[in-house]
């Protein structure tokens, strides 16, 4: 299924390969450091489909590499500084996954997903509009479709393994899972994280209603910004200029395939149905788009 414009699926021999997410496969290094590759495969509705999206890892991989640089003044992230030559010398291995693979400390994963919303829209819309709540947090009442929050709201989710669903999770759920210190750390540096980038990100024309974080920590318990950041994967992108209420505004992200798959007699069960290649170009249009205009 890999072909030269897409990468399924890596195959490195020279490492242990420790586990394949939905996105990423991941290689041990040593006691201290791994190998993240980011493919192209895409999941939606938590399901990996079975076509990649060509070029998608690559564009993950520089918006977060972009991120994390971005971002470091408010939190350390997982980056290692060694360079790939270093850990695939082998230049047929490492032409595999260049420009795709990063190398990272190992550090222990939280065990939720840490969302930030900024704007009512998606299962955060569904909700209010059936209790006045999100995810249990009390809203003003009259608030439109894609409007934006008085305030970003974390609503964290269950970290579900590669063929389940996410759960969303209350607060006091997270301090249950992660201790009253370590939750309203990562509560706060969610919010404080997402509030910087959307700032940064409107005045390039570029709305992020809402993004999801992981986090990890050290032995010293020192958090850091892992996995992903503020992606077309693990956000939601809107162009600024057509942002409008009432309505679900056009997306940078892979709001495009979910709207695409919903259309489709499919109980968002694996297997995924395959895209048709007009689709997944599309799909691949989009994210560079909000690549170049991010980071360029």
């Amino acid at each position: 299924m890999n072909t030269p414009e897409a990468l399924y699926e890596s195959s490195l021999t020279s490492l242990k390969l420790r586990a394949r997410g939905k996105v990423r496969d991941i290689y041990d290094i040593d006691d201290q450091t791994m190998l993240i590759v980011s493919t192209d495969r895409l999941s939606a509705f938590d399901v990996i489909l079975p076509e990649p999206i060509p070029g998608k890892g690559r564009v993950l991989t520089r918006v977060s590499n972009f991120w994390f640089e971005f971002l470091k003044d408010v939190m350390p992230n997982h980056l290692a500084n060694i360079p790939l030559e270093q850990v695939l010398p082998n230049t047929e291995e490492r032409a595999q996954v260049e420009g795709r693979a990063i190398v990272v400390k190992k550090l222990q994963p939280l065990p939720v997903e840490a969302i930030v919303r900024g704007y009512l829209i998606g299962s955060g819309w569904k909700d209010y509009q059936k209790t006045g709540a999100v995810c249990g947090i009390q809203l003003p009442q009259g608030l439109q479709q894609a409007q934006q929050l008085p305030e970003a709201i974390f609503t964290p989710s269950t970290k579900a393994g590669v063929a389940e669903h996410d759960e969303n999770i209350s607060f006091a759920q997270t301090v249950e899972l992660l201790g009253q210190e370590l939750a309203e750390k990562v509560r706060d540096a969610s919010i404080t994280l997402y509030t910087k980038a959307a700032e940064y990100a409107k005045q390039r024309g570029i709305i992020i209603a809402d993004t999801k974080f992981e986090f990890g920590v050290d032995e010293k318990g020192v958090l850091y910004l892992i996995d992903e950041a503020l992606t077309p994967d693990s956000s939601r992108f809107w162009p600024a200029e057509q942002y409008q209420l009432g309505i679900s505004p056009p997306s940078f992200d892979k709001q495009y395939i979910r709207d695409y798959l919903e259309t489709l007699d499919w109980n968002k069960t694996a297997p995924g149905p395959k895209l048709p290649e007009e689709v997944r170009l599309y799909c691949a249009k989009k994210y560079h788009e909000a690549e170049v205009k991010l980071t360029q």
